[in-house]
């Protein structure tokens, strides 16, 4: 901008030459300055007081909006927010293999206090144990009143506790969304499932892990996001779980059994449709695992799993499967079963006296740990281990719970040719139930191996073949005969041609040796034995019952009737229709005239 003088030197000598006063253009040209510099002044107070409207407009309306939007909402309860990473609450469901509910998250709340925020302490304190019979009140107060800013009161409530801590009316105390895992059918398949807790944990979200079981095999599937809308699918029928628990639950309490297992499991795939261990636990309120004794003491020890037993004469039907594979035997080769049986310093004796020679057939039937020895020492220790090694039974099993990988059978540090006889009628080799339900359906299904599984992944592909499927026939036969006369004659079951081995083993002490007077008994099953589709693993821990005048522990009168039961209430729920078995001829030809 060019300043204008107040007194040019032209215009001035001008003036003087014309007689006029000078000093007016000096006042001109100030009063035109002047005038120009308002009206600068003017023109930049107005742009600053409309800059100014526009930034109060702008404020005004976003208050507005917000406004409008607070209005709109449903009321909420502040909540304290806390710094980290976001915490992933989303947990896929678990179904059966016919799509129905075994684990599931709701959504629930969990309770906080903040004792800053609060007025009435005492108050406070006292409602709450109220509300809570496990909380103490004076506790609560000695934390309300204390030095801390946060503290955790209930991981999670349900909806009358939450409304009844909300009537309250205190400020401090709050509430932070959850989700938690729900068992919606209690104890069922416990053991299977596992459980669930809590992990990483905020005011608005928590983290909820799998401690057990399938939960935990299967925590990093079921906490991806990408997957929480694809439920995990089981194998076992939900149906048939809860028919096999109360059936076993009943028969161990009639039995005055310690604990119980069952497994059922599909013959041809390995697929296992029910799994129970007794006692047994509810997964929404898991309890703690022992601190110290027995781990099997605790409920929630899986027997079917974790267990592993000496199984007794449940083994002599593997032993003589090998002997018909090998060509050693056949189903009425005489055995020598004089006894007792020595070798070296050892004496391996019968139950009864079943003669000097006996059938392979009848070797099964009346169970004779003789005979099963001598086809034992026949085979050979090696060709014994490799045997039942291909069957599985010297290996942790492959199902799909978290503590299958840990249950690893108990096998002898040396296979001498005594360890050899001794294994073929269940003694010096501890396994699970589920080891024997799957080298029992690898043998009765047509000789072809499978493995067992609880989770459903499409159709099951044929394992390697371990026996010839005139072997296969050959035993299911020998089962069979068991069932009509033999030691699990309690085992029948009218329509379904129960086929079976009972096995009756002296409980092994912690610290070594056996009992006298406790024993493991089992009734390994299968049915129809004709073909088999199912087979089924009853075990009861230290059972007895009163019978005939005495007490009585065999598995014949322990274990065979409670899996008799289990039997007559699943068949057909699994579909299979009851058929009545053709007589033998009676001779009697019938001809026309």
């Amino acid at each position: 901008m060019t300043r204008v003088q107040l007194r040019p030197l032209a215009r001035i000598l001008a003036a003087r030459a014309q007689g006029e006063n000078p000093d007016l253009i000096e006042k001109a040209n100030r009063r035109a300055r002047h005038e120009a510099m308002r009206d600068r002044a003017r023109m930049r107070a107005e742009g600053r007081l409309a800059m100014l409207a526009a930034l109060f407009l702008v404020a005004y309306g976003a208050v507005g909006v917000r406004m409008a939007a607070i209005a709109s909402s449903e009321p909420s309860e502040p909540r304290a927010q806390v710094a980290g990473a976001e915490i992933a609450a989303a947990r896929a469901d678990i179904v059966d293999r016919n799509g129905r509910i075994l684990a599931t998250n709701i959504a629930t709340d969990a309770l906080y206090a903040q004792p800053p925020m609060m007025v009435d302490p005492a108050h406070a304190a006292h409602e709450l144990a109220r509300i809570f019979p496990d909380l103490d009140e004076q506790r609560l107060l000695g934390w309300f009143t204390g030095d801390r800013k946060f503290l955790w009161i209930k991981k999670k409530i349900s909806p009358e506790q939450k409304q009844a801590v909300f009537d309250i009316g205190e400020p401090g105390l709050l509430f932070g969304p959850r989700e938690m895992r729900l068992y919606p059918n209690g104890a069922i398949a416990a053991h299977v499932l596992g459980g669930a807790s809590f992990g990483r944990e905020g005011v608005n979200a928590a983290e909820v892990i799998g401690v057990a079981g399938i939960e935990k095999a299967f925590d990093a599937r079921l906490r991806d996001p990408g997957q929480a809308a694809e439920p995990l699918q089981l194998t076992l029928d939900l149906t048939v779980q809860a028919a096999v628990e109360r059936v076993l639950d009943g028969g161990m309490k009639m039995m005055r059994a310690k604990g119980a297992a069952a497994v059922l499991m599909d013959a041809r795939t390995g697929e296992i449709v029910a799994l129970a261990s007794l006692p047994d636990f509810d997964p929404n309120e898991r309890p703690r695992p022992l601190t110290k004794g027995d781990a099997a003491d605790s409920p929630l020890f899986n027997r079917a799993v974790q267990g592993r037993y000496e199984l007794g004469s449940v083994f002599k039907p593997l032993a003589i499967a090998q002997g018909l594979e090998l060509g050693l035997i056949g189903p009425d080769t005489l055995i020598d079963t004089r006894g007792p049986l020595v070798w070296g310093k050892f004496k391996i004796r019968d139950f009864h006296d079943y003669g000097p020679r006996l059938t392979a057939t009848d070797v099964i039937v009346k169970s004779s740990n003789i005979g099963a020895a001598r086809v034992a020492a026949a085979i050979g220790a090696d060709r014994q281990k490799a045997f039942l090694d291909m069957l599985g039974l010297l290996a942790p099993t492959p199902l799909e719970l978290i503590e299958a990988p840990g249950a690893r059978p108990l096998v002898p540090d040396k296979w001498s040719e005594l360890t050899a006889m001794t294994v073929s009628y269940g003694h010096g080799l501890a396994v699970s139930p589920v080891h024997l339900a799957a080298a029992y359906a690898s043998v009765v299904n047509g000789g072809y191996r499978v493995r067992p599984t609880l989770v459903r992944a499409g159709p099951v592909a044929r394992g390697e073949r371990v026996v010839s499927e005139q072997t296969s026939r050959e035993v299911r036969q020998m089962l069979r005969e068991v069932v009509k006369r033999g030691t699990a004659s309690f085992g029948e079951v009218p329509g379904y041609a129960v086929g079976g081995k009972t096995g009756t083993a002296d409980k092994a002490k912690p610290t070594g040796g056996y009992y006298d007077d406790r024993v493991i008994a089992t009734f390994a099953s299968i049915f129809p034995a004709n073909d088999p589709a199912w087979v089924l693993i009853v075990t009861l821990d230290e059972p007895e019952t009163f019978a005939l005048g005495e007490v009585r522990r065999t598995a014949g009168w322990t274990a065979v009737p409670v899996a008799a039961e289990i039997i007559r209430r699943v068949a057909p729920l699994l579909g299979l229709r009851p058929e009545i078995e053709p007589r033998a001829p009676t001779g009697v030809t019938l001809t026309s005239n």
